[in-house]
């Protein structure tokens, strides 16, 4: 019996499908239910929708529940090592206008 709960989780980004051009999302419809393709008995289902423009559109994963808690892993792993990376970075800036800086680029 699908119980059809959902979490929205607002957001900020972009999503892109196989063949479409990249898209703005602003909202992550996320169930753990039956999936509608993925041959599993539940899956972690997310629809990536930009609601604000009317969420006809969407990008969706279904995955298992194991691949979900590899990614949540994963995913904080990154945010970690990101945030180190770039907070290092930043004790580094340059010196210069916001031309000489942008020349570079």
């Amino acid at each position: 019996m699908c119980s059809y709960i959902i979490e929205k989780a607002k957001l900020v980004g972009t999503a892109k499908g196989p063949n479409g051009p990249w898209m703005k999302v602003d909202t992550a419809n996320v169930y753990y239910d039956h999936p509608y393709e993925a041959q599993l008995d539940h899956a972690l289902c997310v629809d990536f929708v930009c609601e604000a423009a009317g969420g006809r559109e969407r990008v969706a994963i279904e995955i298992s529940r194991e691949s979900v808690l590899e990614l949540m892993e994963k995913i904080k792993a990154a945010l970690a090592s990101g945030d180190a990376s770039h907070t290092s970075a930043a004790a580094c800036s340059l010196n210069g206008s916001q031309a000489d800086v942008a020349a570079l680029f």
